[in-house]
């Protein structure tokens, strides 16, 4: 094998090691002809401010995201100009989903800290993928995932207790935070109090009530934003045993 065909593991990781993208072609054992081609076709913006506008709603669908590092919040903004925090975004993770269907971007997307951002062509990038089945299957996982996190999302508004509802957000979070291989027991939550209110469907006082309730549970430990998990096992009892105790007494009934 010629020097020129040598994949540069170190060199891939730095690029893509924390990108949603990264999955799409290492572990295919992609060739590094096909790496460069997707290598190629992604543009790295300049670094975001919080509070800083990726795209608007009705923007046209050019590109999907990825945050190198910071974080984002999506929102859609009813007639009455309130906001709606659709979902959160971490660092590795695909950003402008929402206008695959119809070609306009239906929220906007609002660094929630400062952010490194690779910019991906889709056009560009459906055309790698088409010609990559590896690539494009892995796409469309990426794309489940996201569709799997709007259901999550929808689960959380229909529980009745703030409390279940605040338990699946950080317990989800968690999750989140160990798929992007990160701690799931300690990390920092870039998003406000008050973010975290307009997600849930909660006050603002609701969400501090219910993070100081599990805090004398001893389940978490807050200190600012910063979240340490005591009792994983608990935060999921608490986050999920609602699935299974509602049809347990719909059974009873």
């Amino acid at each position: 094998m010629s020097d020129s065909t040598v994949l540069d593991v170190a060199t891939i990781q730095h690029g893509c090691g924390h990108c949603a993208l990264q999955k799409l072609c290492l572990p295919a054992g992609i060739s590094p002809h096909d790496l460069q081609r997707l290598e190629d076709i992604v543009r790295r913006l300049r670094t975001m401010s919080r509070g800083e506008r990726l795209y608007r709603l009705g923007d046209p669908l050019t590109a999907v995201y990825v945050a190198r590092d910071g974080a984002f919040k999506t929102v859609s903004i009813s007639e009455e100009g309130e906001e709606q925090v659709v979902d959160f975004h971490l660092p590795g993770e695909l950003i402008g989903l929402d206008a695959l269907g119809t070609g306009a971007h239906r929220c906007e997307a609002v660094a929630l800290t400062s952010a490194n951002v690779c910019e991906v062509p889709f056009d560009q990038l459906t055309a790698v993928a088409a010609k990559l089945p590896s690539l494009q299957q892995q796409l469309l996982r990426v794309i489940g995932q996201c569709v799997g996190r709007d259901q999550d999302h929808l689960g959380m508004l229909l529980r009745r207790q703030a409390g279940e509802r605040i338990a699946l957000f950080l317990h989800g979070l968690s999750e989140r935070y160990r798929n992007i291989g990160q701690s799931p027991t300690q990390f920092k939550l870039p998003m406000s109090r008050e973010d975290i209110a307009h997600y849930l469907g909660l006050a603002l006082e609701t969400v501090s009530r219910g993070f100081t309730k599990l805090q004398e549970d001893r389940v978490i430990e807050v200190v600012g934003r910063r979240i340490d998990v005591r009792d994983p096992d608990e935060l999921r009892r608490l986050a999920h045993d609602a699935e299974h105790e509602e049809p347990r007494r719909r059974g009873r009934a």
